[in-house]
């Protein structure tokens, strides 16, 4: 494609756009923007993208994030994506859903179920994931290929399957075969060089998700609460059923 035509798709893309930061490549002929979108600068978009909201939703991205081709992202409340975060080709992230379960109605007539979604900073979303309803993903996970994300994903947890698990964390509990395979790794390759020039803030990001806070678990609390504050955030329910189940015989 040419500059010409590059220059043009950004410029009529950026208008798309609620609130939009500076230098995002937005070059995609293909672009559909429907509702309230943010994403913040530096932000890459490729082509074939749809991010769709309703009743109020929003959709939010962060400094330095991307979101490949022929992804799908819907909100009717909020989807919120941190810092430097990629999202993979493929992939769909809808915080709503028909209710099914309980009812045999049919399910164009059934109400919707809708929660908030919050993935992390510096997370990795593999090629065509499914992102579920009120699914909170910690900073500096990864989600491998094909994965279908009904449950939280603590900081720097590595998940897969359908319906995904937990399969490893990035640093801790590691075999010795493994760290000496990315060492050598490092010794042969190095590390690319950022061009962007965000290297130590995303560097930053992935030392702070050492401490185990799953950051993006409160932000989705504080946005679930926002939208039904009559309702128990997740912690709360947990922590409510917890407490309130007998305890076990010896």
């Amino acid at each position: 494609m040419s500059r010409l035509a590059n220059n043009w798709h950004n410029f009529v893309n950026r208008r798309k756009f609620a609130v939009i930061g500076k230098k995002c490549s937005l070059k995609g002929r293909f672009l559909e923007i429907d509702g309230h979108v943010e994403i913040g600068d530096f932000c890459r978009i490729r082509n074939n993208v749809i991010m769709r909201t309703s009743g109020g939703g929003k959709i939010i991205l962060g400094t330095y994030s991307g979101i490949s081709y022929n992804c799908f992202l819907e909100a009717r409340t909020v989807v919120k994506i941190g810092n430097y975060t990629g999202i993979a080709e493929f992939t769909v992230i809808r915080d709503t859903n028909h209710a099914v379960l309980g009812t045999t109605d049919h399910w164009r007539l059934t109400p919707y179920i809708s929660a908030p979604i919050v993935i992390g900073d510096a997370c990795l979303i593999g090629s065509s994931c499914y992102i579920a309803p009120g699914v909170a993903i910690g900073d500096g996970a990864v989600i491998a290929q094909n994965s279908v994300v009904t449950k939280d994903v603590g900081p720097l947890e590595v998940w897969a399957g359908n319906p995904a698990r937990k399969v490893a964390h990035r640093v801790k509990g590691l075999p010795e075969s493994m760290l000496a395979r990315y060492e050598e790794l490092l010794k042969r390759f190095g590390l690319r060089e950022n061009r962007f020039g965000y290297h130590e803030e995303a560097c930053r990001a992935g030392e702070a998700a050492m401490d185990g806070i799953n950051r993006a678990a409160i932000e989705r609390d504080r946005l679930a609460a926002l939208f039904n504050p009559q309702e128990e955030t997740k912690a709360e329910k947990d922590a409510n059923d917890a407490s309130a189940s007998p305890e076990q015989e010896v």
